[in-house]
């Protein structure tokens, strides 16, 4: 067996590993209020980091373009209560603007 065929075996069973852990450990009981209220908005606040990450980065550095533009305006957007799709929508038009413009 290869060493990189042997590292993602490996790789593979502790990912899997990791993620049966949970439910393993902690069986049918609940969380504490307070834990579950962080379980609650770690998703919204991963994709916030994200959505930054992609937005701002170029590999090396940070990057302040036409993509922080389409980011605010979807931002707001969502803010003003708009539909997901409109808020998409906001967000790709606000960005060709700012590249036209640009």
């Amino acid at each position: 067996m290869s060493a990189p065929t042997l590292v993602l075996i490996v790789l593979a069973a502790g990912t899997f590993g990791l993620k049966a852990a949970g439910p393993l450990a902690l069986g049918n009981r609940e969380l504490p209020v307070r834990m579950q209220r962080v379980v609650d908005v770690l998703p919204a606040a991963l994709l916030a980091a994200l959505a930054l990450v992609s937005t701002l980065g170029d590999g090396r550095a940070l990057t302040v373009d036409a993509r922080l533009v389409g980011l605010v305006a979807a931002g707001l957007a969502l803010w003003r209560r708009a539909p997901f799709v409109v808020a998409i929508l906001v967000a790709a038009a606000a960005t060709a603007a700012a590249r036209a413009v640009g």
